[in-house]
């Protein structure tokens, strides 16, 4: 399989950024695309949870992705739960 290359137009706006940008804004993109989890952007990203998090805020305004369907699986859980303890 042949290694990926980045184009090298970008380089100069991901310098701006700082050591590891290109690996971050990666790894963010396959996180917001529903590619790989959060965990494993973060470790794509050579980063902790809580720098990983922080970053995607500070770049995107946000540092979760909640799908609909999360909410919805929740609220279940939820009225199963409440259902459980009446």
């Amino acid at each position: 399989m042949p290694t990926p290359t980045i184009n090298p137009d970008f380089a100069p706006l991901l310098e701006t950024l700082g050591q590891g940008a290109s690996d971050f804004f990666l790894a963010a993109g396959l996180y917001h695309a529903h590619k790989v989890s959060f965990a494993a952007a973060a470790a794509l990203a050579g980063l902790g949870y809580e720098e990983f998090h922080y970053r995607l805020k500070e770049h995107f305004g946000h540092g979760f992705v909640i799908t609909d369907e999360t909410v919805q699986e929740d609220l279940l859980l939820v009225e199963e739960l409440v259902g459980q303890h009446s």
